[in-house]
């Protein structure tokens, strides 16, 4: 199951959890949520979806009023604050919802008494053998911060402050490979080629091992169509490989978008694949 998928069943969960039903009541709503769940990342109708996503964020945000300690809620907050940037494109909105995403995560940690409670301000030696401690248990609170820590330096890539902080989410997303690289159906080799290809070679960036990752994500999962979507935009435009960038965005165009759980993201996924082989030529 996606992450999107449990963070959305987790919150109309705690509607009921919090205004003190019984268990039974609880088990038969969890049942309607992980249905509705489905609905929405199966549904085929992306405009609804839009439109309707804020709801659920001004829920979770009423949500944690009264519960402001609860991980599962944190991170349910950090996730759909992280999803919902994908749906958007006023980048100054998309910078708020990652500073939320990113702050819930740190929240979430902290209230899972994790190791990488207040982690992120510390110097990078301090971070990096304490990173080294995780173990498998951790995985899911260090992946959920790794993923809201990309989304907030790509939200800021015009910031050399935040850009500064893409060692230390590195590392941590290295972490997360090293001891599950299968969590999310290879989701942290997508993030890591995300990481890698944010910088052309001259500045740093790594974009040859950025290519590795996206193409493990897409050997571990070649039904979700975000993956070359990104690996196109991110690594193909970066070292102006128009025939790879043409290449795996038609590929996008061509394949199914219906699978179980991911419909809405490979709708998006096309979505984008459209815009951007229609600025191919100018580009390149």
């Amino acid at each position: 199951m996606s992450s999107n998928r449990t963070h959305l069943v987790a919150v109309f969960a705690f509607i009921f959890i919090l205004s003190g039903c019984t268990s039974l009541v609880s088990g038969i709503t969890s049942q309607m949520a992980n249905d509705l769940a489905d609905s929405i990342m199966s549904s085929e109708d992306i405009d609804t979806v839009r439109e309707g996503v804020p709801a659920y964020l001004l829920l979770i945000d009423s949500f944690l009023r009264s519960s402001p300690d609860s991980e599962d809620l944190l991170l349910a907050a950090s996730s759909l604050n992280g999803a919902f940037g994908v749906l958007i494109k006023d980048e100054s909105r998309v910078k708020l919802l990652a500073g939320k995403s990113i702050a819930y995560a740190e929240k979430a940690a902290c209230a899972g008494k994790s190791v990488l409670c207040q982690l992120r301000g510390a110097d990078f030696k301090t971070f990096e053998s304490s990173v080294a401690t995780l173990s498998e248990d951790d995985v899911p609170i260090a992946y959920a911060l790794a993923v809201a820590w990309v989304g907030w330096i790509q939200a800021n890539s015009d910031d050399w402050e935040a850009i500064s902080e893409l060692g230390k989410a590195k590392l941590l997303m290295k972490q997360v490979i090293y001891l599950d690289e299968n969590f999310e159906n290879g989701g942290p080799h997508l993030y890591m080629g995300g990481m890698e290809t944010i910088l052309p070679a001259s500045l740093g960036g790594l974009p040859e091992k950025g290519r590795e990752h996206f193409e493990r994500a897409i050997a571990i999962n070649d039904d979700y169509l975000m993956t070359k979507v990104i690996y196109a935009e991110q690594y193909a435009r970066l070292v102006f490989d128009q025939s790879l960038h043409d290449r795996l965005l038609n590929e996008v165009l061509d394949a199914d978008p219906n699978a179980e759980g991911m419909t809405l993201t490979n709708l998006i996924a096309q979505e984008r694949a459209r815009d951007l082989l229609l600025s191919s030529t100018d580009y390149f």
